[in-house]
């Protein structure tokens, strides 16, 4: 198709609708996480759907195809995505959610390293898809496996859905050490544990994700780091265009983002679980603001080594931002509406990013007022995270009063550890 010339407008105008694709989906994920449901399906649908999208955008006759088969393609990767994000984070105890949530975040990454070489491979767009399409169908194929991802059991016992929680945690605690006494003894007091708390034959109660906006705590939580992931996302186009004039060839300045991520996932795991989760998404936010404002206001001014550095600082810790509000939002959030709730922070984080590829569409004078916005939004963030609750270390909230009961501590405050907590609050 023609997409040069008069028609250039039309690339970026394909990558805000895959944008927005992914927007889509995390909200509708989102809600069928929290709905009857569950995690696992969710997952496994978001994944089978994206195959036959996948093959679709690959075999698009024409450019409004494209655009719609982008569109879903997009929904159906950011479902797969928030579902195993809930789901994995859900069955850690809270010394290794952030470890393992980084974790996945480097094989994330090596996944954005090792794309330029696929390409190299491919050639032809249309290939490259089908390939990437190939490899979803084959995690498709393994993802169904039961075994490989069990629904969460501790959404299970949130919603009172106990005898499914019941098989779930049975099936955990024989996988983790077959045939020894502590595993014995253990599975005897959980099923009479889970026998005790099914008297009455309780009925399975769903939360929809309207209960969060009656809710007072929850609601500023969830605000304020979707705004800040927002911000994260949507300011790193100003750093990039910065940026690229000062890099020697047209594809550094995607390595260059693929290694400030991996730079911001390490600086992350490395800090958030020493000095807490607010006190560091503070520090990556005034990094932000203040690189934001320097590039803003000087860039004419500065020496280009200078202004490499600032822009590469900016790219770190916005990238850093993004990934622990997150994170952060998924820690503060109850378990009934955590997909839900999760599902509109990461959606708001696809919008910002989204809102960069307007800016590039050619003759459009709409930079200058992206970055100035952003630079403001970041400021107003510094001030709106000092309302935040500390959750290091903390069990995650189950319910809306759990979520409810959450408070702010003083900045430098560590609150006590809940580390090793039994899965069944007593």
């Amino acid at each position: 198709w023609d997409l040069v010339c008069a028609s250039r407008w039309k690339v970026p105008l394909e990558q805000t609708t895959h944008l927005l694709g992914w927007t889509l989906g995390s909200v509708a994920a989102g809600l069928a996480c929290d709905s009857r449901f569950g995690r696992r399906p969710a997952f496994v649908v978001s994944l089978v759907l994206a195959v036959p999208l996948g093959l679709g955008v690959a075999l698009a006759a024409d450019y409004v195809m494209v655009l719609v088969a982008r569109l879903l393609f997009g929904a159906a990767l950011a479902g797969a995505f928030l579902s195993l994000y809930v789901a994995r984070l859900e069955l850690c105890d809270p010394p290794h959610r952030l470890g393992v949530t980084m974790v996945a975040g480097f094989f994330w990454i090596a996944g954005e390293l090792l794309l330029p070489g696929l390409a190299v491979l491919c050639r032809d767009w249309r290939v490259l898809q089908g390939a990437v399409t190939m490899i979803l169908a084959l995690l498709a194929a393994c993802w169904w496996c039961p075994a490989l991802l069990l629904e969460s059991p501790r959404w299970l016992l949130a919603t009172r859905q106990l005898e499914r929680a019941r098989k779930t945690l049975q099936a955990l605690a024989e996988s983790g050490s077959p045939g020894s006494d502590d595993s014995s003894c253990h599975q005897e007091s959980l099923l009479a544990e889970l026998e005790s708390l099914s008297e009455g034959s309780p009925q399975p109660r769903y939360h929809a994700v309207c209960e969060i906006f009656g809710t007072r705590v929850i609601w500023k939580n969830s605000v304020i780091l979707g705004f800040t992931a927002f911000i994260g996302s949507g300011i790193r186009h100003c750093f990039t265009r910065n940026l690229a004039p000062h890099l020697p060839r047209f594809f550094s300045s995607y390595f260059v983002l693929v290694g400030t991520e991996a730079a911001a996932c390490l600086f992350v795991c490395l800090t958030a679980e020493r000095f807490g989760r607010r006190a560091i998404l503070l520090l990556c936010t005034v990094l932000t603001g203040i690189s934001s404002l320097l590039l803003l206001a000087l860039t004419q001014y500065l020496l280009d080594l200078i202004v490499l550095t600032l822009s590469v600082v900016g790219i770190t810790a916005s990238h850093a931002v993004t990934m622990l509000s997150i994170f952060f939002a998924s820690e503060v959030l109850p378990t009934v509406v955590r997909g839900a709730g999760l599902g509109l922070v990461v959606g708001a984080s696809f919008v910002g990013k989204a809102a960069a590829p307007i800016t590039a569409i050619p003759n459009s004078r709409g930079f200058f007022l992206h970055h100035v916005v952003f630079a403001s939004f970041a400021i107003l963030a510094v001030l709106s995270i000092m309302l935040l609750p500390e959750s290091q270390g903390r069990s995650l909230p189950q319910s809306l009063q759990d979520g409810e009961s959450q408070r702010r501590p003083p900045l430098f405050h560590r609150p006590p550890r809940e580390d090793h907590l039994p899965l069944l609050a007593p």
